[in-house]
């Protein structure tokens, strides 16, 4: 009897230990560092408690984030399915966050913004997760931060973090279930137009949570692929401000696109877990690159360049861009 039990206990053990050891790392990424970059990483709509592909698209992060010592990671929200989380003191905080991305290289800062799912739970909690946690930075719905990145006084960066769920109007139709009643969207665009235009940085970079152009799943619901809230109200201040890329989650695969006549580069890196089709393509849709696969995005930012590389399920890097400031 004692026999059997050791030998259910070890099989037990056989099928837990990989659970406890968590996300698996691959040996190597096929990122490429740049010398003298500011490196970071940017991930969308990953939090499912390890489930649906997020696990294994950390331990790709996780390898990427090793070899290119990343100064910071980027959030383009959905953090928690499917209703966000209810407190700082949420199960989901460690579940689907700290046991996840648990690997010392991803223990950098982390910049978040909130996305439709987060508002279906307590988007306040994700904020004040910010004062108990060193790498969870999130201070407020809509914030900037700025980065040196070289020795002269415009070789700098700065990041414009929005808020878009207040910004549809479909949310705003539905308050019972997206909590975004509340949000002042006139209040929020006036402070991004006056943040653009005080602005004197190289490298101008707004990250929301809504992509403004898609070729994803929802581009047929979106309008032909527009979201046109925001095309209305977010592209006019990125064209007449110079603004170089915005970068976007919500639809579950990784984008690159350039609209015809456009000067911004619109990112979509959605693709932290679960995966979705793409849209039927399209010859005025934009489209530089799309691919429906788990991944995120390895940036390389200097005074000069940005270097963008897409890292799919395969641990491959399918396409890649440079953009010029």
């Amino acid at each position: 009897m004692n026999r059997f039990r050791a030998a259910v206990a070890a099989l037990a053990l056989g099928f837990i230990a990989p659970l406890l050891a968590g996300p698996v790392t691959p040996p190597t990424s096929p990122v490429t560092p740049v010398a003298e970059a500011l490196h970071f990483l940017v991930i969308g709509d990953w939090g499912r408690h390890g489930q649906e592909g997020q696990s294994e698209t950390a331990g790709r992060l996780a390898a990427a984030a090793r070899k290119l010592d990343p100064a910071f990671v980027i959030s383009t929200g959905d953090n928690f399915y499917p209703v966000g989380v209810a407190s700082v003191d949420d199960p989901s905080w460690k579940t689907s966050f700290e046991d996840i991305y648990s690997d010392h290289a991803l223990h950098a800062e982390w910049y978040v913004v909130l996305g439709n799912h987060d508002y279906r739970g307590n988007p306040q909690a994700e904020i004040d997760y910010s004062k108990i946690s060193r790498r969870w930075q999130l201070p407020a719905r809509y914030y900037t931060k700025t980065v040196d990145i070289g020795d002269k006084a415009d070789a700098q960066a700065q990041f414009f973090f929005i808020d878009t769920s207040p910004m549809i109007e479909d949310y705003q139709q539905h308050p019972d279930k997206y909590a975004v009643a509340d949000q002042d969207v006139a209040a929020q665009l006036r402070w991004l137009e006056e943040a653009l235009k005080k602005s004197t940085a190289r490298w101008k970079i707004v990250i929301g949570h809504h992509p403004v152009y898609t070729v994803g799943k929802r581009k047929k619901a979106a309008g032909g692929g527009i979201q046109k809230e925001l095309e209305k109200a977010l592209v006019p201040l990125f064209e007449k401000y110079r603004v170089q890329a915005y970068i976007a989650g919500h639809e579950h695969d990784l984008q690159v696109i350039r609209r015809p006549g456009g000067t911004v580069t619109y990112l979509v890196s959605g693709a932290g877990s679960e995966t979705r089709p793409l849209g039927v393509p399209d010859a005025k849709d934009g489209r530089l690159f799309a691919v429906a696969s788990a991944g995120f995005m390895a940036f390389a930012l200097t005074p000069t360049a940005l270097n963008v590389e897409l890292v799919d399920a395969e641990n491959r890097v399918p396409y890649a861009i440079t953009l010029k400031p």
